[in-house]
């Protein structure tokens, strides 16, 4: 069952910006996160930015923290992120997740139910 489609992703030069969409299917709960995650061949998935949908707060890797705005909108159904000066090291598989598992950190992937179909996100040198 899909409950979460992204878009956006591509090829960029370093330097460069792109931007990722998340579209929510099902309602989320309003203690819920919709998270970003990246994931390469050499490393585990890891957290890069979430929102929570109840409260104006973003969270952000310190490796992006300054370059990438996560955002979503008031309805809770759609989750950005905005990727600016992007560096050869953001490549990767980019995933949206939600839906909580509990209370946890919403950093942690396996706080998430559901995830995105992944997209890809390139960035030369």
């Amino acid at each position: 069952q899909v409950r979460l489609v992204e878009s956006g992703g591509g090829s960029v030069q370093a330097g460069g910006a792109l931007s990722l969409s998340c579209t929510v299917v099902e309602p989320l709960d309003s203690n819920d996160c919709l998270g970003w995650f990246r994931q390469t061949p050499e490393k585990e998935r890891e957290a890069v930015a979430f929102v929570y949908v109840a409260y104006e707060f973003a969270w952000y890797a310190d490796s992006v923290q300054g370059r990438f705005l996560a955002s979503r909108d008031s309805s809770g159904k759609r989750a950005d992120l905005q990727m600016n000066n992007l560096e050869p090291e953001d490549t990767g598989v980019y995933y949206c997740a939600a839906y909580r598992k509990g209370l946890g950190s919403c950093q942690q992937p396996d706080e998430y139910k559901s995830w995105g179909q992944g997209i890809q996100v390139t960035v030369s040198s």
